[in-house]
């Protein structure tokens, strides 16, 4: 079979075509002929053995997030038929419960092997089954981003109707965690550097909208938005670039939901203002299978759909993609298409 591959050297310039024996699941797993996968910054990162040891090691498959159709099942399988569609889960090994510090080990796209590859066999407990109503590029675009959101805006702090949430920019996890937030009966502020991709925003329901290239100082822009208040809820995908903005923006006894470091891993902020405005400065790694389970009822019932980026690459442009992510001028999802 084809699979896509980090080879000899880490670099996004050292992913290859190759070939590798078919696998054959075993009793308990379930084998998938991939159909599209989906793009998150950490794959970006990853190419580069941006996390070290935890990366893993050469060859490499990347990418953690994909879809595909179950063509075969081991004798014990109860949880998936043939013909089924399945996303494996980014954390393999975390069905439920919290995080807990092995659980990295079973990453997919490192340091296990991901989802670019045509046959890939996975537990059976380690998928979900995709509800009927989504392409297979919007079921590709669920394991990492939109578990992400899922976990910040309902699963480990929920949001509740009437809450202010503030979202930053218009990429996966932002416009996930703003559809989440309309679900729960939240109001939303967007931020982007772009008013074109703030119209996008609005048509999902962003109920406020900010520049932040031409405001700055977007902290105080949500204090006036709110009444002086701030927001109760915020979606940090910055890092370090964005953080200090996030501390005035929200509210005194708020959280700051940390999922990304976009704009740099280590920078200052006022560790004063948080103590003593009792925010909760949350840290969030995707979430376990159950999770993925229950977002994909509450998107079912909702007819939720993911937002897809205009440009699809396919299975020998992955590189390309990984490459061009990171100039930020994408909508939604970047998703890599495996038909031919």
């Amino acid at each position: 079979m084809r699979v896509m591959e980090i080879r000899d050297q880490w670099s996004v310039d050292n992913i290859v075509l190759a070939e590798r024996a078919e696998p054959v699941p075993g009793p308990t797993q379930i084998l998938l002929r991939m159909r599209a996968a989906s793009l998150n910054y950490r794959d970006h990162v990853m190419v580069r053995r941006g996390y070290g040891n935890r990366s893993g090691s050469l060859p490499l498959v990347p990418l953690s997030d994909g879809v595909g159709e179950v063509v075969a099942a081991g004798a014990a399988v109860t949880r998936f038929r043939v013909g089924d569609r399945a996303c494996p889960t980014m954390f393999q090994d975390w069905v439920s419960g919290p995080f807990k510090d092995g659980h990295w080990r079973s990453q997919l796209g490192g340091p296990r092997d991901g989802v670019m590859q045509e046959l890939m066999a996975v537990e059976e407990q380690a998928a979900v089954r995709v509800p009927d109503f989504l392409t297979d590029l919007e079921a590709a675009a669920l394991p990492c981003a939109a578990v992400t959101a899922w976990s910040a805006i309902v699963a480990q702090n929920p949001v509740k109707a009437g809450d202010v949430v503030l979202v930053q920019g218009t990429g996966g996890v932002s416009l996930f965690a703003l559809q989440f937030a309309k679900m729960q009966g939240a109001r939303v502020i967007a931020l982007s550097s772009s008013d074109e991709r703030l119209d996008r925003a609005r048509a999902l329901g962003a109920d406020h909208l900010v520049n932040y290239r031409a405001v700055p100082e977007w902290g105080r822009a949500v204090r006036e938005l709110t009444n002086g208040t701030g927001a109760d809820h915020v979606v940090e995908v910055g890092g370090a670039g964005t953080l200090a903005q996030s501390v005035r923006a929200v509210r005194g006894g708020g959280t700051i939901s940390l999922i990304g470091v976009l704009g740099g891993a280590a920078g200052e902020f006022s560790l004063p203002h948080v103590v003593t405005q009792n925010i909760r400065l949350q840290g969030v790694t995707v979430g376990n299978r159950d999770m993925f389970e229950d977002m994909l009822r509450a998107m079912e019932q909702h007819r939720m759909r993911p937002v897809i980026d205009g440009t699809v690459y396919v299975f020998t442009e992955v590189a390309a993609a990984i490459r061009d992510f990171p100039d930020g001028g994408h909508v939604g999802k970047v998703c890599v298409s495996f038909a031919e």
